[in-house]
């Protein structure tokens, strides 16, 4: 594929030069580039550029499941960013294996770092603009720990209540009455930070869902464990209280924080279930070992 003449033809920019490769993509899938251009309105744009490393086995469930999920993170630009409450980087072409995207460094998100406030605010604004959306094109279930596409970290479990618990976890959580797009994959290492907001990048596990199962994973990826036990009931306030304002004049918003609040504890357990089997021997920190007993008693 031509990339610099694809980007002038989506940019209007005389040329486009490779600037600085700014990281390989998982697994050796490809990577993500800033191109610099020349006669545009824009400076510069990050291309990122999917290829399978190499001849892909059959039966191989982590390969067709990060097939897929290029597939999803393309359908979400296409067919979903437009339509974000969330700052997310602009489609300026998307094609099979190859995504030009806005920079957001030049769009004024240039921190790698920042306060989680900021990052609770963007996942309520994203939850809210699309509770009651279908993942038309999406993964069913968002997140890329969804039991169902994680059987052989299942087998992998220690045996105890936990494995036990692991299919009624997961319905606990996919019967929520309410239900969004779920950003899938939301750590501090996906947002952009600029002087009064964030944006956020990496879109590979958009689905279906209720919020919290993407809340506990935030704050899990944001605070420590000393940190989670000051620190998670005030953000998870402050999330709730920015969904609602967010969400549209027909929507119960207490019934929703009312059902998603009951399930926090749930998605902690749920994320813990894949940890354990992802990584036998895993120890919770404190924080997650409370909530995860909690939502054990609860079932």
């Amino acid at each position: 594929m031509d990339i610099p003449a694809t980007i002038c033809a989506v940019t209007g920019a005389a040329r486009a030069t490779r600037a600085a490769r700014i990281q390989q993509l998982w697994g050796g899938w490809g990577e993500i580039v800033r191109y610099r251009l020349d006669g545009a309105a824009q400076p510069s744009v990050i291309v990122k550029v999917v290829q399978p490393p190499g001849r892909l086995r059959r039966g191989d469930r982590s390969a067709a499941r990060k097939r897929r999920s290029y597939q999803v993170e393309a359908a979400f630009y296409q067919g979903h960013a437009a339509q974000c409450a969330a700052r997310v980087p602009a489609p300026l072409h998307i094609s099979p294996g190859l995504f030009v995207l806005e920079d957001l460094d030049a769009a004024g998100f240039s921190g790698r770092s920042g306060g989680a406030a900021a990052c609770v605010d963007w996942l309520a604004d994203f939850h809210a603009g699309f509770l009651g959306r279908a993942p038309a094109g999406l993964w069913p279930v968002g997140t890329y720990w969804h039991l169902e596409t994680r059987p052989d970290e299942l087998q992998s479990m220690p045996r105890g209540p936990l494995r036990d618990a692991a299919v009624a976890l997961d319905a606990r959580l996919a019967g929520a009455r309410a239900q969004t797009l779920l950003h899938g994959d939301a750590k501090r290492a996906n947002f952009c930070f600029g002087p009064h907001s964030v944006a956020a990048v990496d879109f590979q596990y958009v689905g279906g869902g209720c919020g919290v199962r993407d809340l506990a994973y935030l704050l899990g990826s944001l605070l420590s464990d000393a940190e989670l036990f000051r620190a998670a009931d005030p953000l998870a306030d402050r999330y709730f209280a920015r969904l609602r304002a967010g969400l549209p004049a027909d929507a119960d918003g207490a019934a929703v924080e009312a059902e998603w609040r009951a399930l926090l504890p749930v998605a902690w357990a749920d994320f813990e279930r894949f940890l354990a089997g992802w990584a036998p021997g895993h120890r919770s920190g404190p924080y997650a070992a409370a909530q995860t007993r909690a939502a054990l008693r609860a079932l």
